[in-house]
This record gives C-alpha cells, structure tokens and sequence, in this order.
C-alpha cells in the first residue's frame, strides 16, 4: 500500500508543472506533498499508538533498571577500551551473563578444577 502511495505521488508530482498555482498560494507540488505526508501519517498512527502503550507499560521498569544497574553499566564502560574485541554475551544455564573476549577459545575453561601435572595419557589408581 506504501509503495502504491509513494509510485503515485512520483508520478504526479513529475506530471505537474512546478510553477502551477492554486487559489492559496501554493504549488500543486507543495499542496501534493502535504497531501502525501498526511496520508502516511494516517496509515502510521495506529503504530504509533502502539508505540505508546509499550512505552506506558515498558517505561517504569525500564526505568528501575537503569536506577539500579546504571552504574554497574558506567563502571564497566569505562574499564572497557574497545567493545570491538569482545564476543557477544552468553546467557549459561544457571543464568549467568559472560561476555568473552575474542581469541579466548584458545585459553583453558576456568569453570571446572585445574591439574598442574603433565598429562601423559595414563590414569592412577
């Protein structure tokens, strides 16, 4: 439907001469282009009051949220260089929020017990 009210306002505009007056004072241009904008701002506004209503909804706790982790989020903005070399964040099964840095595949997982000793293969019993 947009595309349809969009190819027919090219055209029209393109099919009037620019110096065309009407009664006034306006351009045919001018008074089309009016003319399209209300259009689209008719077939928006139930969107926009979608909009609204999740702002109404959203908005307190989307507000509490900064209140109470704003600054744990300023602090690590500004330990942070460069968000660049950082992978996305991971969510674990117990909840937790890890965000790795790239190239740390390499390096051993820290999550479970660590042996010093030389792996040769073999098991004691």
């Amino acid at each position: 439907m947009q595309r349809v009210l969009i190819i027919c306002a090219a055209l029209a505009v393109t099919a009037i001469p620019a110096d065309a007056e009407e009664d006034d004072g306006k351009s045919l241009m001018e008074r089309g282009a009016e003319l399209f904008l209300e259009g689209l701002r008719q077939e928006m506004e139930p969107t926009i009051e979608d909009l609204r209503g999740l702002a109404e909804q959203f908005g307190p706790a989307l507000q509490s949220f900064m209140q109470e982790m704003g600054p744990a989020l300023a602090e690590l903005a500004a330990q942070v260089q460069d968000w660049s070399v950082y992978e996305a964040p991971e969510m674990l099964p117990n909840g937790d929020i890890i965000i790795r840095k790239k190239g740390s595949q390499d390096l051993p997982d820290e999550s479970g017990p660590q042996d010093d000793t030389p792996s040769d293969g073999l098991t004691d019993i």
